[in-house]
């Protein structure tokens, strides 16, 4: 497949101002590298927040920027020594801010074992919304890294042979939303915290029990026991924004000993007595790159289960979030699993129309679906 050698890339010149597309050279696939045309990427609330201080001085590298995280696409140029891939193949993948491997452009050179090979059944658009989210659960949870810059849970991964039955019958309480990585590891129940009007939504992706998350601490942690029947709860998530009163609500619902997960990249930003929380209880971090020293391990781990988890169906292709998450930053979506296309927005104009689109998200105007944007379509 010919490769051009200009492409369209959204940039960012200096915090604070708006992104503008331009022309951008086209990279040659380096030694274990591919290089993907982009047909679908999708939109975060980071892809708005970094480009205004304080998020622009820690996230963005040099400038000019260009932004994007999530991308689907087709192989057109492989590198030397890749052999998981071949030009044709549809994949997805996680970008790492680097200019010629972010996701709001028409081509990026991307790492082929950090990559996923897309099912058949599965779309562009679909692909394109789960590698960020999966990455930081999976990161937050199971990243086994003995580096200082390591600050998971180093939970057992869950396709590890021990992982699939470690979690077996215990109790998992998830704060803001679902994931079915509960499910695979096998955990029973899977209580959550939500709007009652997503209670059906929650229920259906396998959460066995939802509470209003209206209601005060005090009144959902009285009601854990009775949902537990009496079993101790080992293991919390707080996927919903981090505000002091929710991950105190995580931390509290543990038993002693027990692990708590966030979306945070470090205790700097979380109340001090949830990151030392006593009484043997354990709080993790996570800076939801696949792409860090740290990190790079567990994340090829994880693609290499990607295509299996989609074929299978373990890890299917409907995302949705609760609009609180989109007022958060720092926050990361969590992937909500079952495919059903109302939850899936595509926005026009491809790569000219994101904008528009981050602007969305900053207001509050997106609830239960995913903005995705098809590069290849810009004006």
């Amino acid at each position: 497949m010919a490769i051009p050698p200009v492409q369209k890339a959204l940039v960012l010149h200096k915090e604070s101002t708006p992104y503008v597309i331009e022309e951008r050279p086209v990279s040659q696939p380096g030694p274990g590298d591919v290089l993907v045309k982009i047909f679908s990427c999708a939109l975060n609330p980071v892809d708005w927040s970094m480009t205004e201080p304080p998020a622009s001085r820690v996230l963005i590298p040099s400038f000019p920027f260009v932004p994007g995280l999530d991308a689907a696409g087709v192989v057109i140029g492989v590198g030397a020594g890749v052999t998981n891939l071949k030009e044709g193949d549809r994949i997805l993948f996680e970008s790492n801010w680097q200019p010629n491997a972010a996701a709001f452009q028409q081509y990026a050179i991307v790492p082929s074992d950090l990559t996923a090979i897309i099912p058949d059944t599965v779309t562009f658009d679909q692909a394109a919304t789960i590698p960020l989210a999966l990455t930081t659960v999976v990161l937050a949870l199971y990243n086994q890294s003995p580096a200082p810059g390591n600050a998971s849970l180093s939970l057992t991964p869950v396709w590890e042979p021990e992982g699939q039955t470690a979690y077996a019958g215990k109790p998992a309480f998830i704060v803001g939303g679902a994931t079915s990585l509960g499910q695979l590891a096998g955990h029973s129940p899977i209580i959550t915290t939500a709007s009652p009007h997503n209670a059906e939504l929650l229920t259906s992706l396998g959460a066995t029990h939802v509470i209003d998350r209206s209601r005060s601490n005090e009144s959902i942690l009285a009601e854990l026991p009775k949902l537990t029947g009496g079993k101790p709860i080992e293991f919390a998530l707080v996927t919903a924004p981090p505000l002091p009163e929710v991950l105190r609500l995580g931390r509290d619902a543990l038993a002693p000993g027990g692990a708590l997960g966030t979306a945070m990249p470090g205790p700097q930003r979380i109340p001090e007595d949830v990151a030392n929380p006593g009484e043997g209880k354990r709080v993790g971090y996570v800076f939801g790159s696949a792409h860090l020293p740290h990190t790079r391990e567990t994340g090829i781990a994880m693609f290499q289960q990607i295509s299996k988890w989609l074929e299978k169906g373990i890890l299917k292709v409907r995302l949705g979030y609760e609009p609180l998450l989109l007022q958060t930053p720092t926050s990361v979506l969590m992937p909500i699993l079952k495919t059903q296309p109302n939850l899936l927005e595509v926005i026009p104009k491809g790569l000219a129309g994101i904008n528009d689109g981050l602007a969305r998200l900053r207001a509050n105007e997106v609830s239960g679906q995913k903005l995705v944007a098809h590069p290849q379509e810009t004006p």
